[in-house]
């Protein structure tokens, strides 16, 4: 059975400023794990605490049969010692070594290893025959390879990568996002990333922690800490783009109505979690027509008016008033066959397993 890390501990930088991290991650099929939270939110400080680089006040670190760091036994392996590999936002690449050196660095045994060794790293992460290249030659997708490969070579039983395509170009970022992500699934080694971007979130990770308010807040599977936010500040960092002020009014075979200003929609809910409650819509869930449906199904249909268009590269954000405020997004060729522009008559139409209701006297 693969190696579990457990981590639960407490680093503070200053009073009033601290961090607070509780995971658990194995090489199973989950073994990507997403560190997600906006900038300044701590991810780095919990992934430098993790490698060894920083030391927390209180908790302790695990991984498998050792202890990495225990505040209370006053145990604290240095970074070598935790065989695990460290990939910095910058690379951290040495400008005056070659590919291979490079790599070799990342070695136990620099001097001693077979050459075959440096060939097969180098075909995991489709470097062969650039091993004697300056990183100064190289794209920027081509030093993450590096970076990676250098990594690799510890043979190490965790990956903490800190916002890896952060650097990239972006027309780098999307062929990347892939083959990083074929890369991590390949290597039966647990992995954590740092991220603060959705889609890399969603391309990368198997599983997902939102940090948010100094501690992580929520831990499950990617899609669903996406579409199921357990609280605000979740539904705020994931990016949320409608979460409105509701009572539930009535139930009845799994479905719930929702008061939601002045109009009424109908939600996929097994049971009531309160009267009070955030109802919680991504805009990629809500389409758009020219007028209501007659086919009766569990979806929503709601009258409304355009309040603002706004383009975003291939598609446009719509805002619609419908007796709340609720946002869209739509592709430019279906917003110009709808023929919509400001104040136009609209019909929003929303499944009723598309809405996420959170309990408002739970909120914090």
């Amino acid at each position: 059975m693969a190696d579990r890390l457990i981590a639960s501990f407490l680093k503070q930088h200053a009073p009033g400023v601290t961090i607070r991290a509780d995971l658990e991650l194995d090489a199973g099929d989950n073994r990507v794990t997403v560190l997600f939270g906006p900038s300044g939110s701590g991810k780095t400080t919990i992934l430098r605490c993790l490698a060894g680089l920083d030391r927390p006040q209180q908790g302790f670190i695990r991984f498998g049969e050792e202890v990495w760091f225990d505040a209370a036994a006053r145990i604290d392996r240095p970074p070598q010692q935790r065989r695990l590999a460290y990939v910095s936002q910058d690379y951290s690449l040495f400008p005056h070594l070659t590919v291979e050196q490079n790599i070799r660095f990342g070695m136990d045994t620099a001097g001693r290893q077979p050459r075959d060794r440096i060939d097969t790293i180098l075909r995991m992460v489709h470097l062969e025959g650039m091993g004697g290249r300056m990183p100064t030659r190289l794209s920027g997708g081509e030093r993450q390879r590096v970076a990676l490969a250098r990594a690799l070579a510890r043979n190490p039983r965790l990956i903490l990568l800190d916002e890896p395509l952060a650097a990239l170009d972006l027309p780098l970022r999307d062929p990347m996002r892939q083959e990083l992500r074929q890369f991590l699934r390949s290597i039966d080694v647990p992995s954590v990333v740092v991220t603060h971007d959705r889609v890399d979130a969603l391309t990368l990770g198997d599983r997902m922690a939102v940090l948010s308010g100094g501690y992580i807040r929520q831990v499950g599977p990617v899609p669903e800490v996406f579409s199921r936010p357990i609280d605000l500040a979740v539904a705020a960092s994931v990016g949320v783009e409608t979460v409105v002020p509701g009572e539930i009014v009535d139930s009845s075979d799994g479905l719930v109505t929702v008061r939601v200003g002045a109009s009424q929609i109908r939600v996929a809910q097994p049971s009531i979690v309160a009267r009070s409650v955030f109802a919680c819509i991504r805009a990629e869930d809500v389409t758009l027509e020219t007028s209501p449906r007659t086919e009766v199904s569990a979806r929503n249909q709601l009258a409304g008016r355009v309040t603002s268009m706004q383009p975003e590269g291939a598609v446009v954000r719509v805002t619609v008033d419908c007796g709340f405020s609720l946002s869209a997004l739509i592709t430019r060729p279906a917003c110009a066959e709808l023929g919509l522009r400001e104040n136009s008559a609209i019909t929003a139409v929303v499944k009723a397993t598309a809405v996420h209701l959170i309990p408002r006297e739970n909120d914090t």
